[in-house]
């Protein structure tokens, strides 16, 4: 078991619809969590950062304000992402370096920059943990969502790759692949429009489902997980 009470644990993309929930129920189980996100509306409070993880210095900016509040990192929570619509021979150029950015260059380098923090936990005997979204395109990449589906099945790779590595460092990486998400990232693409998704998954139980696999130190959760 991984003891929340009392981590610290970062949360990026904690503006949005399920990061939100992520941040707000690992709150609720003692976690100190620093929240950030691309939204000022939406994120307030205090150990709240606005930031861009698809900036070149938005990442390593994320681990240092995390430190500069609290002096350790336990955890990090990768729920910030962006998604684009349309046929993969129209994609703009923009639509998916921007894709790659966010979902996939992003969180790689998010992870390595909190790397050395996390271990420190370790060292101290905590079980530092690091958690990203892939989601269900990861597993079945979908036509009308080429570029998208891309940036996500290779964050997902990233992950599986990488386990084994951090494994050694006492660090534990799980990748979540939930379908459809009742949340309202499809309604803002940054390029195309959403077809029908079909029934969404309850983002309240998403949300529970990664924080209770987080508490039982599972190390990957697969769409059949939810």
């Amino acid at each position: 078991m991984t003891e929340l009470r009392d981590s610290v644990v970062l949360v990026v993309g904690a503006s949005g619809g399920l990061g939100s929930r992520i941040a707000a129920q690992l709150g609720a189980e003692g976690a100190a969590v620093v929240r950030a996100g691309r939204d000022p509306e939406r994120l307030t409070g205090p150990d709240a950062y606005l930031a861009d993880l698809g900036t070149a210095d938005g990442p390593a900016s994320l681990v240092a304000a995390a430190l500069a509040s609290h002096g350790r990192l336990d955890g990090v929570v990768i729920a910030a992402g962006v998604v684009a619509f349309g046929s993969a021979a129209e994609v703009e150029t923009a639509t998916v370096e921007e894709l790659l950015a966010t979902n996939l260059s992003g969180p790689i380098e998010l992870i390595r920059a909190a790397t050395p923090s996390l271990a420190d936990s370790a060292a101290r005997g905590a079980g530092p943990f690091v958690v990203t979204l892939s989601g269900i395109v990861a597993e079945s990449p979908t036509a009308g969502m080429a570029a998208y589906s891309a940036s996500k099945a290779g964050l997902a790779a990233f992950m599986s790759a990488a386990s084994r590595e951090y494994r050694r460092q006492g660090i534990r990486l799980l990748d979540a692949r939930p379908g459809h998400v009742g949340t309202d990232l499809s309604t803002h693409p940054i390029a195309g429009q959403a077809p029908p998704l079909g029934s969404a998954l309850d983002p309240d139980a998403v949300a529970a489902r990664i924080v209770r696999a987080i508490a039982d130190d599972e190390r990957d959760l697969p769409s059949s997980s939810f």
